[in-house]
């Protein structure tokens, strides 16, 4: 694990690698982090502990109550979910943690995924019951893309089936991970009534009266002296394999000190070697404290990551920036949202420099130039107006109206482009109308302004029918899409039923010639293309090369020729699904220079790709979820038996005490109504989680319905 999280940190952030400008001591106290985990493990509960006992706010917000600082939204508190990653400022031990609740529902992956791109590091939260669960593990993938480094902390000790040593195996098989055990509980379930710290070596019980704000420290328990006193020694062994340091020190002596064996578990978390794992009970407020303490001592700095890469948008050379204030600016964007009071908010994350208001910054992407007009730093939904945004800290910009998601904001003398973040395609979608005609215009606004904050929410027009069609990662997703319509917009709406989100692709290799040579207007139109397509591997996504450029063809012919390639790709050709997976090669581009137009350039290529993709073997590909699903031992009959008239197919099965757990692939178009039926099947006692798999070829049978529909 450790040379992969390396890799991939020293392609974002070069971390160790030679770093020579001045270090801003303030960096050394600021913690960038992200809580992350599965859906109900207890995210937001333990944000909302750490707030109250860093003293940010004065009463514990509840999920439950829908009080939660970091559920702002209407939606969140009606569902009891995160739906958006809220961002909150906090102070503990003297440093500054700027942290990031992020959701655990699939449908609102992008919220994570932008969130780890910015962050120096993670809390993963892990249920004592559940373990690891799937949207455990693709959150954990994705900070292993951004290798961001991790504590880990297994929450609701108290609940009946919690196991603390099951969960930390699970952290080692399913995430191929290293954890190693800083805290271990004392007791469990019912019985949970404190923590071992095996750093220090003291048993540390919660004051009950004052909600856990004070704890007594007590010598371990002789009963667990032993245990514990083994526990310790595992994790001075495993830290010591990446720390030559302390595997010297327990040499010397194996009664290691506490800062010597701190600052090794620092090192080897920083580095991406192990995972130091802490427990507790967020509800019942037992182990925050330990984990904020954690926090600080064992997750990185923005000294941490050292020099940042990017590339010189005019060449494409590496560009590197030391995190130091005295820098060129270089900033990401990661995140668009609405404000009703300021209007549109885009939260930046400063890698180096300073950004400023009433400041000037260079955007590659546009090649333009844009002013600061305001910076604010957010508290979930409050705000708080600023002057500056430093080296290592994450505010927002006020308006920067030609700022996305991803974009680099940079001193144009200075230019850098970092990397972009990677967005899912949308898997379902649903056509979207306004109920009278005066609200055409407010939900074209609507579904625009939303767009432009959610780069997973599509919206687009169908030509044949002229009906808006909305995409989205889920039919979860799109509710919650529909009802911010009308909540936020006051746009009142009509929507078709939820679809899947199919697409097409090519199986073989094909080639096609057009030319175009109509008269409009008493004008003759003439343009003449032929290209070729191949396959390309699953998730590859689509790529145009126009191969036949030179001097002798001007360039808004070729910009034409390549949308309308674009064209062909996005409308489809079997039944109007987009087209992914396959590579197109403009190969000649036969000019007229009296008739010729860009016009007829980009409908010859549109008709060249649909006769060459017609040649090349098409086929439709469908979502394939992986589904988990826990159900008691006594209705695996009726669930496989239903799994199986859904075209499911399992891949695997544990056994865990009573219940049974099945991994299964099933197509999303068979999953709609699912929650019921399972239901049903299991007198409302099983559970079960999805997330997007792969897109594989759709059976014969359903690939005739769907081009007869």
């Amino acid at each position: 694990m450790v040379s992969v999280l390396q890799q991939s940190k020293h392609s974002q952030a070069g971390k160790g690698n030679g770093a020579t400008g001045t270090d801003d001591p303030r960096l050394k106290r600021v913690r960038n982090i992200g809580i992350i985990a599965h859906i109900d493990a207890g995210k937001t509960t333990t944000t909302e502990r750490m707030l109250f006992y860093a003293g940010s706010v004065h009463k514990m917000g509840e999920v439950h109550d829908g009080t939660a600082v970091m559920d702002w939204m209407d939606q969140e508190r009606e569902r009891g979910i995160t739906i958006t990653s809220a961002a909150i400022t906090c102070q503990w031990d003297n440093h500054q943690i700027n942290i990031i609740d992020t959701p655990g529902h699939v449908d609102f992956t992008i919220e994570v995924e932008r969130s780890l791109r910015v962050l120096d590091g993670a809390v993963g939260v892990f249920c004592g019951v559940g373990g690891v669960q799937p949207q455990s593990e693709t959150v954990w993938k994705q900070a292993n893309r951004y290798g961001v480094p991790r504590v880990a902390y297994i929450n609701k000790m108290d609940r009946m089936g919690a196991d603390f040593e099951r969960v930390v195996m699970d952290i080692e098989a399913k995430l191929d991970s290293v954890p190693v055990v800083v805290c271990m509980p004392v007791g469990a379930e019912d019985s949970f009534s404190g923590i071992i710290d095996l750093v220090n070596m003291q048993a540390i019980r919660f004051d009950e009266s004052s909600l856990g704000a004070k704890i007594n420290l007590e010598a371990i328990p002789a009963e667990l002296a032993a245990h514990a006193e083994k526990a310790r020694a595992a994790l001075i062994e495993k830290v010591a394999e990446f720390d030559d340091a302390l595997l010297n020190a327990f040499l010397e002596s194996a009664d290691v000190p506490v800062d010597v064996l701190k600052a090794a578990i620092r090192r080897a978390t920083v580095s991406g070697g192990v995972v130091p794992v802490l427990c507790g009970s967020s509800l019942k407020n037992k182990g925050v404290q330990q984990l904020l303490d954690a926090v600080t001592a064992y997750l990185p700095s923005p000294l941490d990551v050292r020099v940042i890469e990017g590339e010189d948008p005019k060449t494409n050379a590496p560009v590197r920036r030391d995190p130091s204030s005295n820098e060129p600016l270089s900033a990401l964007a990661f995140k668009v949202a609405s404000d009703p009071y300021v209007g549109r908010l885009v939260f930046t994350r400063v890698y180096s420099g300073r950004l400023k208001k009433g400041q000037s910054f260079y955007n590659p992407r546009t090649k333009q130039r844009s002013r600061v007009t305001g910076l604010v730093r957010l508290s979930a939904n409050q705000r708080e107006d600023i002057d500056e945004l430093q080296a290592g800290e994450i505010g927002a910009v006020v308006g920067a109206k030609t700022l996305t998601t991803g974009d680099t904001l940079c001193a144009e003398n200075a230019q850098i482009e970092l990397m972009r973040i990677n967005f899912p395609e949308p898997v379902m979608f649903m056509a979207v109308e306004p109920k009278s005609r005066t609200d055409r215009d407010s939900l074209d606004l609507a579904l625009a302004s939303m767009a432009s904050e959610d780069p997973t929410c599509h919206v687009r027009k169908d030509e044949e029918t002229g009906q808006t069609i909305l995409s989205g990662m889920g039919e979860l997703h799109l509710e919650v899409l529909v009802d911010r319509m009308m909540r936020e917009y006051n746009v009142e709406a009509n929507t078709g039923k939820p679809m899947v989100a199919y697409h097409e692709t090519a199986m073989s290799d094909g080639t096609a010639s057009h030319v175009f040579d109509r008269e409009f207007n008493g004008s003759r139109q003439t343009a003449g293309v032929t290209l070729s397509l191949s396959p390309l591997a699953r998730k590859a996504g689509t790529k145009i090369d126009v191969t036949c450029s030179s001097a002798t063809i001007p360039k808004d012919f070729l910009k034409a020729v390549r949308e309308g390639v674009n064209d062909g790709l996005f409308t489809g050709v079997l039944a109007r699904y987009p087209v992914t997976d396959v590579e197109v090669r403009v190969t000649t581009m036969d000019v007229d220079p009296e008739f010729s137009t860009e016009a007829a350039f980009r409908t010859a290529a549109v008709l060249a790709f649909r006769d060459a993709f017609m040649k090349a073997s098409p086929e439709l590909l469908e979502p394939i979820m992986a589904l988990e699903i826990v159900t008691p031992a006594e209705s695996m009959g009726e669930v496989m038996g239903d799994l199986n008239s859904r075209r499911g197919k399992v891949v695997e099965m544990d056994a865990r005490e009573d219940s049974q757990i099945i991994h299964a692939r099933v197509p999303l178009a068979e999953l709609f109504g699912y929650s019921t039926a399972i239901r049903s099947l299991t007198r409302g006692r099983a559970s079960y989680t999805l997330e997007p798999e792969s897109l594989d070829v759709v059976p014969k049978g359903l690939k005739d319905e769907l081009l007869s529909r």
